[in-house]
C-alpha cells in the first residue's frame, strides 16, 4: 500500500483528545488547526507525515476504528469494554487513570456478599452484566440510566450502582461508598485488525515511539 494513504485517528472529546494531542506534540507530531478554539471543521490533517484526526463522542469511536473509518482510537477503557467492538487495544496511555467500582450504601455490602438478587443501575449495563453473571454468578436487575447515577440508591431505584470513580468525593456526598472494585481503568490506543495488518510498520513505529515517550515520563 503506498505511504501516501492517510492514517486515520478518531480521538475521545474532551480531556483525552487533549491528552493525546500533547502526548503527539511531545514525539514530534502536530496539528495546529485543532487548536483553533473557533473551527468548524471535523477533520484536521498534517501534511507532513500523511496524518488525519477527528474528534468523536467517546462511545462511537470503537465504531468508527472497528468499521475502518479511523484506523486508530483513543479512548477509555470504560467505553472499549461497554462497546465491545472488534478492535486490537495496543497501548495503555496512562493518563484519565480511575476505577469501574459497584458502589452503594455500606448497608449493600451484605446484598453483595450473600449473593442476593439486587437492582444494579449503570450507565455501563454490558460492563455490570459481565461483572455480576459472569465474574460473581450473582444474578441482578440491571437498570440503564443516562444521567447522574448516584440517584438511583437515594431514591430506591437500584440497591447499588456500577459507575466510573475518580475521587469518590460525589459518593461521600451522597453517602454512599465503593464496595467492590470491577476493574482500573486509563485511556487506551486502539487499532482496525485490517489496518493492523496493511499499515503494521507505520503503526508499530507509531506505538513504539510513544511507548518511549511514556517511559521518560514514568
Amino acid at each position: 500500500m503506498s505511504e501516501e494513504r492517510y492514517l486515520t485517528f478518531a480521538l475521545g472529546k474532551g480531556r483525552l483528545a487533549k491528552k493525546t494531542l500533547e502526548l503527539f506534540e511531545q514525539i514530534g507530531i502536530t496539528c495546529d488547526e485543532m487548536k483553533d478554539k473557533d473551527t468548524r471543521k471535523l477533520i484536521f490533517v498534517n501534511e507532513e507525515y500523511k496524518l488525519r484526526f477527528f474528534l468523536a463522542k467517546s462511545p462511537d469511536v470503537p465504531t468508527y476504528v472497528e468499521y475502518g473509518a479511523a484506523d486508530i482510537g483513543v479512548v477509555g477503557k470504560d467505553t472499549i469494554l461497554e462497546e465491545n467492538r472488534n478492535v486490537y487495544e495496543v497501548l495503555d496511555l496512562g493518563f484519565g487513570k480511575c476505577r469501574m467500582c459497584v458502589c452503594g450504601p455500606s448497608s449493600a455490602g451484605e446484598l453483595l456478599k450473600h449473593h442476593e438478587r439486587i437492582r444494579v443501575a449503570s450507565k455501563y449495563p454490558n460492563i455490570a452484566r459481565e461483572y455480576f453473571y459472569n465474574k460473581k454468578h450473582q444474578t441482578v436487575d440491571i437498570i440503564k440510566l443516562n444521567g447522574s447515577v448516584e440517584l438511583g440508591p437515594l431514591v430506591e431505584l437500584s440497591d447499588v450502582i456500577v459507575d466510573i470513580v475518580e475521587t469518590g468525593s460525589t459518593l461521600k456526598e451522597n453517602g454512599l461508598e465503593v464496595l467492590e472494585e470491577v476493574c482500573p481503568l486509563s485511556a487506551r490506543m486502539i487499532v482496525n485488525p485490517v489496518s493492523m495488518q496493511m499499515e503494521a510498520d507505520r503503526i508499530r513505529k507509531l506505538v513504539g515511539a510513544i511507548r518511549e515517550q511514556l517511559k521518560i515520563q514514568s
